[in-house]
């Protein structure tokens, strides 16, 4: 029996962001169902799920693209509709999972409108601003790139320059939906050490599950649009959940440390379900 979606504690003033019951309907279609979770300020939250649980959506949510159909949610003990587009943008940066294919600037530029949302209305980004660009730029190992065309770049150096565009903003708050895509390994860890080292409050969506247990401090679990577990890793990557909502097969153990998760998948029963399968025969409707 899976676990429902948490009921919410009492207020806290570390939660940046509240949910009660939230819904999200597309038309007729109920995709994210009665949600319950509180986002905890400079803390790292992964919402992880197999495809099609409703990660996205809700990301969507968090940062005003997604209005949801019904329930509530606050972001910083206000509703979230209360919020100006402005006071949004200053306060939350957004890194979505495919970076824009089209943009006829370079990458300098791009990652200058990171500084848009707090200039002053009719002023001009100072020296200050444009060195903010230049450490940016550094952080993400793409100033050879700066001078670039953003539509020449592969799809792993946009990504970079997606991320710089919003360390720049110098928000409080993160979004990233899957910030590792399209990068290799090596760029992947150094991403999110570096999303890590900000300290500010960070949500992500992720599917890499030993990532998500290293860099995480807390996790939301989701499928079909619900909520099934919430709270800090070692109580949300369970054996029970693995099996229930990915259909694998784990086996968890920690570290050396005694403290990091290791999440061994096992193949052979993957493999067996599989070999299993009875032969199927066609049927006359299919020959023909």
């Amino acid at each position: 029996m899976l676990n429902q979606s948490p009921k919410l504690s009492k207020t806290n003033s570390d939660d940046v962001f509240i949910a009660s019951n939230l819904c999200w309907n597309v038309g007729k279609s109920s995709i994210l169902k009665n949600l319950n979770f509180e986002i905890k300020r400079n803390k790292i939250t992964g919402v992880i799920g197999p495809n099609g649980a409703g990660k996205s959506s809700l990301l969507r949510c968090l940062f005003g693209k997604n209005k949801i159909s019904s329930g509530s949610l606050t972001f910083n003990h206000k509703d979230i509709d209360d919020h100006s587009r402005k006071e949004l943008a200053q306060n939350i940066a957004v890194v979505l999972q495919e970076p824009p294919t089209q943009f006829d600037m370079d990458v300098f530029e791009l990652v200058s409108l990171g500084l848009i949302p707090n200039l002053r209305l009719l002023s001009f980004p100072t020296t200050q601003d444009k060195q903010r660009v230049i450490l940016a730029l550094a952080d993400v190992e793409l100033t050879d790139k700066q001078h670039c065309s953003f539509n020449t770049l592969s799809g792993g150096e946009k990504q970079r320059v997606m991320l710089a565009r919003a360390i720049v903003q110098e928000t409080k708050i993160l979004i990233l939906d899957e910030p590792t895509n399209h990068l290799d390994i090596q760029h992947q860890i150094d991403i999110l050490h570096l999303i890590k080292n900000l300290n500010i409050t960070i949500i992500l969506s992720i599917h890499d599950l030993n990532i998500a247990s290293i860099f995480c401090d807390e996790l939301i679990l989701m499928d079909e649009g619900k909520i099934i577990s919430q709270g800090v890793c070692a109580d949300v990557l369970t054996q029970d959940n693995l099996k229930n909502v990915f259909k694998v097969h784990a086996e968890i153990e920690l570290d050396s440390s005694g403290q990091q998760q290791k999440i061994t998948f096992d193949l052979s029963k993957i493999a067996s379900k599989h070999d299993s399968k009875p032969e199927t025969k066609p049927h006359a409707s299919d020959v023909f």
